[in-house]
């Protein structure tokens, strides 16, 4: 990590921890597994951010959860979910799926391809209370409403037909084309955290890439540009 100014810090991607087996490869934004560094315990109710390749055939077997808010973002593939609800389901690009698993929720996950791999984000938020009901929400974003601009995929009011997570969040995503620039303004009292979730994407006029993660508290105004092309996630949290 490098500290830029008084109000943002730079978490880089090499320094993120890692997991890596025949069938998956995974990086570490936050302290996850074996992997444990007292810098990366979390931000805020943001607690993991795991950057998860799984080979074509494989994946997660069925494994357990409890009070907390799962949400799962599909960069490139499909991604196959079964759970104790009943819940069978499919996730491609620009579908964001959300699990509440409350009091207790059992699930698995595979790639969905017997050949292609597939490439996604998992996110935990803790909830803003514990022993909810365990759910399940899906929602599609097409192509055209993340291209070169925000649009919010989960909030706690579920508004502009975003996925609903119990905790004070809004969650955006983009997919910047080149020359593309989005400015976002944060409220006072907020803090962000923005991740780069492919590509090159300058914040504030600073360099970031493919796995980067920037803590942000006090910066009112962000820019977020690109020369190449990127995708983002952005976390305005309480």
């Amino acid at each position: 990590m490098t500290q830029d100014t008084m109000t943002h810090l730079i978490h880089d991607r090499n320094s993120r921890g890692r997991t890596q087996m025949g069938w998956l490869d995974s990086s570490h934004t936050f302290s996850f597994g074996g992997f444990y560094d007292p810098n990366r315990l979390g931000f805020r109710s943001l607690r993991v951010i795991n950057d998860d390749r799984v080979i074509g055939g494989a994946g997660f077997p069925t494994h357990g959860h409890r009070d907390m808010e799962i949400l799962t973002y599909v960069l490139e593939g499909a991604l196959e979910h079964k759970d104790s609800l009943g819940t069978g389901s499919v996730i491609r690009p620009g579908e964001a799926q959300i699990m509440s698993a409350g009091t207790g929720i059992m699930h698995s996950e595979f790639n969905h391809s017997q050949s292609e791999p597939v490439h996604f984000l998992q996110v935990w938020i803790l909830p803003d209370k514990k022993n909810l009901k365990p759910r399940y929400e899906q929602k599609a974003f097409s192509t055209e409403e993340r291209t070169g601009k925000l649009r919010l995929i989960a909030a706690h009011d579920a508004r502009d037909g975003a996925v609903k997570v119990y905790q004070d969040a809004d969650i955006y995503t983009s997919i910047l084309e080149a020359g593309d620039k989005i400015n976002y303004h944060v409220r006072p009292l907020r803090h962000t955290w923005l991740h780069i979730a492919k590509g090159i994407v300058n914040l504030n006029g600073e360099e970031l890439r493919a796995g980067d993660g920037v803590e942000i508290n006090g910066e009112a105004q962000l820019a977020m540009t690109t020369k190449v092309g990127g995708e983002i996630l952005l976390f305005d949290l309480g």
